[in-house]
């Protein structure tokens, strides 16, 4: 190769390697749940209900889709159309906030968060999946209100199908339970109602 052609080589290969980095750019923070907010699901108003609460970033976007709930958020993420399209999600910590009132400074990445399902206590939608910052908190959390313990990968739409069916409520999300909830015997109505 001639020595003219070398240089030349080496600048577009650089340029061209400079091309493919990116910047690290900085998460679009949790927005406020402000009142009149309507779930990007089903339309509800968020801040009228219980329990923790979502929101999703979705490619490059600046702005937060909200949910009135985290089976909600997660009905939307497993999606094969945004599942692809995820730039990050937030859910409460329930440790941090009350289940009744969860609180904006209380939203923690949903990718790092620990999460409940089969548990007593109710969302917007009835059964909905409670989120924990630490795993500790959720281990605590089943202890008292039932449930089994899931990482954000392993929530999937057939395990959210068995949840709003009410499948993991009672014996059925007790016998999946390792050695956190020996002990606990409550058991509950099953049949959709609310």
């Amino acid at each position: 190769m001639p020595r003219f052609l070398l240089l030349p080589l080496i600048l577009l290969s650089l340029l061209l390697a400079g091309c493919g980095e990116s910047e690290t750019t900085a998460l679009a923070a949790a927005e406020p749940i402000e009142s009149g907010d309507s779930c990007h699901v089903c339309g509800m108003l968020i801040d009228e209900h219980p329990g923790p609460k979502g929101q999703a970033f979705l490619d490059k976007s600046t702005s937060a889709l909200k949910f009135c709930s985290t089976a909600e958020l997660f009905a939307f993420l497993r999606q094969p159309e945004n599942e692809t399209r995820l730039s990050h999600a937030y859910v409460h910590d329930v440790a941090a906030a009350p289940w009744a009132t969860p609180s904006d400074d209380a939203f923690v990445l949903a990718s790092e968060a620990w999460y409940v399902a089969g548990h007593d206590q109710r969302g917007s939608m009835g059964h909905t999946l409670a989120s924990f910052k630490q795993r500790h908190h959720a281990e605590a959390f089943a202890e008292t209100h039932g449930g089994k313990l899931y990482a954000f990968d392993d929530i999937d739409l057939e395990l959210l199908a068995r949840l709003s069916r009410g499948e993991l409520d009672g014996g059925d999300a007790m016998a999946g339970m390792t050695d956190h909830a020996s002990g606990h015997a409550d058991m509950h109505d099953t049949s959709g109602a609310h």
